[in-house]
């Protein structure tokens, strides 16, 4: 029985070689550089580019009175806003210049964001209750 089914798989497997030619070969080249390319952007190139978008909302979006980390380590209140630039409160006499990509998060946000979202809770409350 083995004398019969060998011949037949080997007559297969060198028909289907030959039925393929180029084409087939070409193919099962490229199909795992594809399957590595999609790897590649799914786990790193999007979550970069997520990071990326976040970090630039977070810098445009600082005000004086945010307190901030910057990506040497200091903890201070931003004092004043350029264009380029940040003026951080780091001690009672201490005011250091930094450019706005050296901040790396915000820590605490300013009192008027504070304030506001106290009282966008507070408008949430009563509506929940009133009803």
């Amino acid at each position: 029985m083995n004398t019969f089914i060998f011949p037949l798989l080997m007559g297969a497997q060198q028909g289907a070689d030959g039925a393929a030619g180029g084409g087939g070969g070409l193919l099962g080249t490229f199909l795992p550089f594809v399957f590595i390319i999609a790897i590649f952007y799914f786990l790193i190139i999007r979550p970069q580019n997520k990071k990326r978008k976040e970090t630039e909302k977070m810098l445009s979006a600082l005000k004086k009175g945010d307190k901030v980390v910057t990506i040497g380590g200091l903890h201070g209140t931003i004092q004043s806003v350029k264009e380029t630039t940040v003026i951080i409160k780091a001690d009672d006499n201490v005011k250091l210049e930094f450019l706005r990509s050296a901040v790396s998060n915000v820590v605490q946000v300013s009192k008027e964001e504070k304030e506001d979202k106290n009282e966008d809770k507070s408008e949430a409350n009563a509506s929940e209750s009133g009803e």
